[in-house]
């Protein structure tokens, strides 16, 4: 996360001076916008199609072989994303500009593309929502498996408006500037680097961004599964999408007293109020943090949204401002590179808040193996139970026996095919050597060795029992009496449902053994991971007693037990999660005190503009008259 915000901070300026500096017959803005609306459609559903599954991990030598591939995929498309992004939204921004020269009719018109933005952004928190859904994720699936799917909502919404907006937007400035000389690179930067009021704008809204950035993850996504929520991330899931949601509309409505409360208090005073009040939502999170009350979080979700809305808004509002005042000093119109600079601020801000906030989620110790171990457990015993809720509504007797043993024979065949496959992968991670994770070692290696012998080859047997079954399915006859139908379904059934259960065996033994090596190594955590191991043991132990030959609707109602009980597998230590609303809370208060003291030191008030706006219209004057 951090080397594409990197780059997408450094790819801001060029494109801001090669908006600026473009002379088409479509304008200098609008050619960027429609490549860059069309590219985003594209490398966002890319970025979410990453190669992945068992036999793709089979692949590499090692686990570590594993996720740098996963890595490398996941920076490359990034570094794509964010390019794309950077394309429309650089040249769109600095439209925005020189739409209008009145001061205030400026931040109306900001107001109104965070008014449209939001309108999308409540849609926005939903795709995890939905992502989450098995609809989309699939029986054992995860939220990474759903987003593949829900990814391809995008291009059909944006591919169709970046066409609209591309042929019915104009630029009303680019008569001004068509004949305005081009500018070498390093020239536009130096005008937007010694201007005084640009650096104190850049230097508030950097200081202050940067304080809600570092803790944004921590707050939106830990604290509010972890914490508010027990570890459920399903219903964490929810909350935040009902949260995002909330945030958007709050949005929505804060442009209202924005362009009321700007005018009369004047820009500077109103940005330092959307402080304050970000300053109060934070303090309210103290009380509002609370897993017996979850939407509690609506209070400081509605006082947050309002101070950014007016935060940011304004911010790109008095960057035209001071466009404004460039303008009468240099005679030049650069509000691509005004833009641009203004927003590799913020993005700078973001890759470092990117490293940081990696650093607080490991200052915090929250332990992201016991998650992704839980979350991999949780997957297959969906999947098990789904395969079962599959034969209970296909053993009705009323269809033929050729349906019957044609669909027998399938779901045989497919077992087969997953039996052979696990055990190439089991093959394969029992030849890994094993990277270090666990205080006990030796120990853990000897056990794991064993479960893998043990798993492989209860695998294998049953693989050949299937095989043994196949081929009795092809010699049986079609015209064979129900009883006997009957009778071949009900052998099949458990040995179609055994890898599932081995599956579900072998990941519980790995999130065990997890949990017993962090209970070593963790001294302030010791009676939580002892908590966890009682709780995880008695998952393994109904795991290991569950017979596939049990009748199906019993085997189910065991398997929703189990389902039920890992919910509190995924829960973190109270250390952690005290650490990490401390952080979350205290941090951007901190960074706000510094961004007010920055504000003060911004001198381009209202008179000063409406005098600028006055010179310019004067100075226009004249030179139309020579």
């Amino acid at each position: 996360m951090i080397i594409p915000r990197l780059w997408d901070a450094f790819s801001d300026p060029i494109i801001g001076h090669l908006s600026d500096n473009t002379r088409s017959r479509w304008g200098r803005r609008r050619p960027f916008i429609l490549i860059g609306g069309l590219f985003v459609s594209i490398t966002f559903v890319v970025m979410w199609w990453i190669p992945k599954g068992e036999m793709v991990h089979a692949w590499f030598p090692s686990e570590s072989g594993f996720q740098w591939f996963q890595l490398s995929y996941i920076l490359f498309t990034l570094l794509l994303f964010y390019t794309a992004f950077n394309i429309f939204e650089i040249p769109h921004g600095a439209l925005g500009m020189e739409m209008t020269t009145d001061y205030h009719a400026r931040t109306r018109l900001f107001s109104a593309k965070s008014f449209t933005g939001n309108i999308f952004a409540m849609s926005t928190p939903w795709l995890f929502a939905l992502a989450n859904m098995e609809v989309f994720k699939g029986p054992g699936g995860n939220a990474v498996d759903g987003m593949r799917y829900v990814s391809l909502i995008i291009p059909v919404i944006l591919i169709p408006l970046s066409l609209w907006w591309f042929f019915k937007l104009r630029e009303p400035g680019f008569v001004k500037v068509a004949k305005q000389q081009k500018t070498p690179f390093w020239e536009d930067m130096k005008l937007t680097t010694t201007n005084k009021n640009f650096i104190m704008l850049t230097l508030t809204v950097f200081t202050l961004a940067m304080g809600f950035n570092f803790v944004q993850l921590i707050g939106s996504y830990y604290i509010a599964i972890y914490y508010v929520c027990g570890g459920d991330i399903v219903a964490g899931s929810s909350l935040s999408a009902i949260i995002g949601s909330i945030w958007a509309i709050s949005g929505v409505l804060a442009v209202f007293p924005l362009n009321w409360i700007s005018p009369k208090l004047g820009k500077r005073n109103t940005l330092i109020i959307s402080i304050l009040l970000m300053c109060l939502a934070q303090l309210s999170k103290i009380v509002c943090y609370n897993p017996a009350y979850p939407y509690l979080l609506i209070i400081p979700t509605i006082l947050l949204s309002t101070g950014m809305l007016f935060f940011f808004t304004l911010g790109a509002s008095m960057v035209g401002d001071i466009c404004d005042e460039e303008e009468l000093k240099s005679g030049r119109r650069t509000e691509g590179s005004f833009y641009a600079i203004f927003w590799w601020f913020m993005k700078l801000g973001t890759a470092l808040a990117s490293l940081v906030g990696g650093a607080l989620i490991v200052f915090t110790m929250f332990d992201q193996f016991q998650g992704t171990k839980v979350d991999s457990l949780q997957g297959t015993v969906r999947e098990f139970r789904s395969e079962i809720q599959y034969w209970q509504g296909n053993q009705d007797l009323s269809k033929t026996n050729t349906s019957l043993l044609d669909n027998t024979k399938e779901q045989v065949t497919k077992a087969i095919d997953e039996s052979k496959l696990y055990f190439t992968v089991l093959e394969k991670e029992s030849a890994k050597k094993q990277e270090k994770d666990y205080q006990n070692e030796a120990k853990y290696i000897s056990q794991r060795k064993s479960k893998f012998f043990e798993v492989m080859a209860t695998t294998d047997s049953t693989r050949i029992k299937l095989e043994y079954l196949n081929q009795k399915l092809t010699n049986i006859d079609v015209s064979s009496t129900d009883s006997l139908t009957k009778t071949i379904i009900a052998e099949a059934i458990p040995l179609i449902l055994e890898p599932k259960l081995e599956k579900a065996r072998m990941n519980s033994f790995e999130l065990l053994a997890h949990l017993e090596g962090k209970s070593l190594e963790s001294k302030k955590s010791g009676e939580h991971y002892r908590e966890l191991i009682q709780n995880s043991e008695e998952v393994d132990k109904k795991l290991a007693n569950i017979s596939t030959t049990i009748p199906l609707e019993i085997l189910d109602k065991e398997l929703a037990l189990i389902e039920t009980e890992m919910v509190q597998l995924t829960q973190q230590s109270p250390y952690t999660l005290l650490m990490m609303r401390v952080v979350e809370i205290g941090l951007p208060l901190l960074l706000s005190i510094f961004s007010i003291f920055f504000i003060l030191r911004y001198s381009l008030t209202e008179k000063r503009s409406h005098e600028i706006k006055d010179l310019l219209k004067q100075r226009n004057l004249e030179q139309k008259n020579e």
